[in-house]
């Protein structure tokens, strides 16, 4: 039961990586705001376009596989940057799950197709995990997701606190790497 829930736990965070890579491949001017919903496109102070309250979903076959929900996003074409303010990304998997990240502020590296993700980043997952921290950032190259801060993971059965992660796409890995303590509850057998 125990190697259950923590592989849940590891799927969920890779997951999550998965989403941030796609969203952001694939936010690249590909995708259109559903019907209803077009942003206003206003000229600001260094950006080279400003799109305010926008909503983007991919479908994939008739099925949705992620929306993204943002109260801003610039681009700033001299430094292929993409500033996001208040996202919120919705995955669909294949097998019914629904995993929610959400954070303050996102900044997206074109060229690089690199992610950092700060303020109050928070995933969870309709199965009852959410795992909270400052911030996640995602190195497109290595399909490495990382954070130096503090990490906070609960769900039913388990509660884990810790300083620093490292989640290996690749791989298959997950590490809270420093200060780890865990709290296992549960009337369940392990």
């Amino acid at each position: 039961m125990k190697k259950t829930k923590f592989a849940i736990l590891i799927f969920m965070v890779l997951i999550a990586g998965f989403v941030l890579t796609t969203l952001w491949i694939n936010l690249q001017g590909k995708k259109v705001p559903e019907k209803g919903e077009l942003p206003s496109k206003i000229s600001t102070g260094g950006a080279d376009m400003r799109l305010e309250k926008i909503r983007f979903v991919e479908d994939k076959h008739g099925r949705r596989t992620w929306e993204l929900e943002a109260k801003q996003i610039q681009q700033y074409q001299d430094q292929n940057l993409m500033m996001l303010e208040d996202v919120k990304v919705t995955y669909y998997s294949t097998d019914g799950r629904v995993f929610i990240i959400s954070g303050k502020e996102g900044k997206y590296y074109q060229d690089s197709k690199n992610m950092v993700l700060v303020g109050n980043v928070i995933l969870t997952s309709n199965d009852g995990y959410q795992l909270k921290t400052h911030s996640v950032s995602y190195t497109h190259s290595e399909k490495k997701v990382t954070t130096p801060d503090p990490v906070q993971i609960e769900g039913e059965q388990l509660s884990l606190v810790g300083k620093g992660m490292l989640v290996d796409m690749e791989a298959k890995t997950f590490k809270v790497l420093n200060q780890v303590k865990m709290q296992w509850r549960g009337g369940g057998r392990g």
